[in-house]
């Protein structure tokens, strides 16, 4: 058979053939692996002379401080290693152009490389350094840091989001970080167990706040939304302590409340972990009342035991979960700032707690420094 026939043409055919082959597995290697790095290297680096030719050729368009724009560009774009030839290339270009457009003299300045333009050249190089070598450690391209970012803040947002709730229920949270970030270190999970007939929620407040409490409070909601409906009610904070303890950090506290509300009958348990009372307000007596439940902190030893207390919600009942950021300050102690958390409050009660918790957060804690959560339930 003539197809089995090794013949030069045929294999001149299969030598080309693997050569195509690897031409584009190179290429696509060559990308993937650190290739789209020397391609913006060339780039940069061919844009030094332009603009040394430009500050030679033009001086009153092309000032000798425009190097600063490759150098820039490249503390977005390249590694350490590579940016380190982009400022060799760049110092070249200065001495080139000091050369050329002849010594630096107090009487004539113009188109002369000064030593303003040497120290903000440096000062930029230095600083796009350490640019470079911050995003060579967390492994993240700046094109896509702030869409990572983005993308979890919006995982963080939909997973703290309460489930719908039966006819007769209210529900709603609101959540500000500290100084106006985007991240906090307090959290909530929340989910329908026991076939969608137990409402489970956790407040947790992570030690610290803003960005510094936002990597852990990342972490650990993402564990704690894990454990919730897996365990039974009573091992959930047994658990999280125990997974606290496990992570060895110089400030891994943190403080937790869980409600188990049965959905049907009203009937509530309350567990803590060294978090603020809860607060029940009574539509029969128009009073608030705090629940308070015995447990330690998270994180803190092992073998914690975590006592419950229980309650009911009858109709026209609330109940409001926060954090500390809501109701202490340095200069107002807590019982204070839950005398006053309670005072607003019932300037809701008319209308049933809708949009209430947005409204309490920027009545009661509008400038406080600290990550602010407030969680209401109301039956109706």
């Amino acid at each position: 058979m003539t197809g089995g026939v090794d013949t030069p043409t045929a294999r001149l055919r299969k030598a080309l053939h693997r050569a195509r082959t690897g031409v584009r597995k190179a290429g696509v290697d060559y990308f993937r692996g650190g290739g789209s790095d020397r391609l913006a290297l060339i780039v940069l680096l061919l844009s030094v002379p332009a603009i040394a030719f430009g500050t030679i050729a033009q001086p009153d368009w092309c000032a000798p401080a425009a190097l600063v724009l490759p150098i820039v560009a490249g503390g977005l774009v390249l590694r350490p290693a590579s940016l380190l030839a982009l400022y060799g290339a760049a110092a070249t270009a200065l001495i080139v152009e000091s050369a050329v457009l002849g010594p630096y003299t107090e009487q004539d300045t113009s188109a002369r490389v000064t030593p303003g333009t040497i120290l903000v050249v440096a000062a930029v190089g230095f600083f796009g350094l350490l640019i470079a070598q911050f995003r060579s450690r967390v492994g993240v391209p700046w094109r896509r840091g702030g869409t990572m970012l983005f993308d979890l803040r919006e995982r963080i947002r939909v997973q703290s989001k309460l489930p719908g709730l039966p006819g007769g229920w209210h529900r709603e949270m609101a959540l500000r970080p500290a100084g106006g970030q985007s991240f906090s270190g307090d959290f909530v999970v929340a989910a329908r167990t026991n076939g969608g007939r137990t409402l489970e929620v956790v407040l947790t407040d992570v030690s610290g706040k803003g960005m510094d409490a936002a990597s852990r409070a990342l972490l650990l909601s993402g564990a704690f939304g894990g454990l919730l409906g897996s365990l039974p009610p009573h091992g959930f904070l047994p658990a999280a302590n125990g997974y606290l303890l496990r992570q060895d950090w110089d400030e891994g506290f943190a403080t937790s409340i869980h409600l188990v509300l049965d959905l049907d009958s009203g009937d509530f348990e309350l567990f803590s972990a060294g978090h603020l009372p809860a607060l029940q307000l009574s539509a029969g007596t128009g009073k608030w009342e705090e629940k308070t439940a015995d447990g330690p902190l998270l994180g803190v030893y092992d073998g914690a035991q975590f006592d419950p207390t229980k309650g009911t919600l009858r109709p026209g009942d609330v109940l409001m979960l926060f954090t500390d950021g809501l109701v202490e300050t340095a200069d107002r102690d807590i019982s204070e700032g839950i005398d006053r958390l309670t005072g607003e409050a019932d300037r809701y009660v008319a209308s049933n707690f809708h949009g209430a918790a947005w409204h309490l957060i920027e009545t009661v804690a509008k400038d406080v420094n600290d990550d602010r959560a407030l969680l209401l339930i109301c039956r109706q």
